[in-house]
């Protein structure tokens, strides 16, 4: 007799605690972590799905980047909007560092900064992308360490729906850009969220200019990456991990990639402006 009110209290406990900002931010933390700590050193320069378009690739990469063109795409799509040669831009959750690399190396920003949470990333990162113009440093996106009006430009990539606060991100993105400047920004969510989605960046006091949705070719990315990965995934995680390493990177068969295919869950670009 008890057992369907007990099922439904228990169900509505677990719902509260995945919701809450504690738990979420604990969570991510954690798997990011555990994340470096089972890539190591390898050259895995991107976490991000990808963008692949029906048409023929449309930008010039020199031989080094051509086994991250997907990844590479989904930077130059975003941030194709801005011209960010002399600019000063801000990455936020720029992980292990390929999004900031690509963009200091092809877009010739003054000033290039990649920030992320985990220590680990943030230390891989200045190991292995030293270049003129580029730093690496920790930080909070929901508590960004810089001055008021301080970039041009500001990227966010496939990140924020990790974010126990996504109000607060948006307020700081708008705090630190300067007159004028630029939000580049893309992420997914769940159709049913897009609207509160679009309601939370207009009230950052950010002003939209463009909204795109991409998820078929983020999808198209997922699969022709998708043989690639799982045996990534298969040489490196622990056997008891692989499912979760493999629904983080939305691999066929997960719940992300059928959500994705199905578009229960968007894929969308934005160019935001402050005024």
């Amino acid at each position: 007799m008890a057992t369907g009110p007990v099922r439904y209290v228990v169900r509505y406990v677990l719902t509260r605690l995945l919701n809450s900002s504690t738990f979420k931010r604990r969570i991510w933390t954690r798997w990011y972590r555990y994340l470096e700590q089972t890539v190591g050193e390898q050259p895995i320069w991107f976490l991000n799905y990808g963008f692949l378009t029906a048409s023929s690739a449309s930008i010039d990469l020199r031989p080094e980047d051509e086994a991250n063109r997907a990844s590479i795409q989904l930077y130059d799509l975003v941030t194709r909007p801005l011209d960010l040669a002399g600019l000063d831009g801000l990455e936020v959750s720029s992980g292990r560092g390929g999004g900031a690399r690509f963009l200091n190396a092809y877009r010739k920003p003054k000033l290039m900064i990649g920030l992320d949470r985990t220590e680990q990333a943030v230390a891989y990162c200045r190991r292995q992308h030293s270049e003129s113009g580029l730093h690496f440093i920790c930080g909070d996106a929901q508590q960004l360490p810089f001055p008021a009006a301080s970039f041009h430009a500001v990227v966010n990539v496939e990140a924020s729906h990790c974010y126990p606060d996504v109000p607060q991100f948006f307020r700081e993105v708008h705090r630190v850009l300067r007159s004028g400047g630029h939000f580049l920004y893309a992420d997914m969510r769940k159709l049913p969220t897009l609207d509160s989605w679009r309601q939370e960046l207009h009230e950052s006091g950010l002003k939209k200019l463009e909204e795109e949705d991409i998820t078929p070719d983020v999808v198209r990315a997922l699969e022709q990456s998708n043989d690639r990965v799982s045996e990534l995934i298969n040489r490196s995680a622990p056997r008891l991990m692989r499912r979760f390493f493999s629904y983080f990177a939305a691999t066929k068969g997960t719940g992300v990639y059928t959500q994705l295919r199905s578009g229960a869950v968007r894929y969308v670009r934005y160019v935001l402006q402050k005024d």
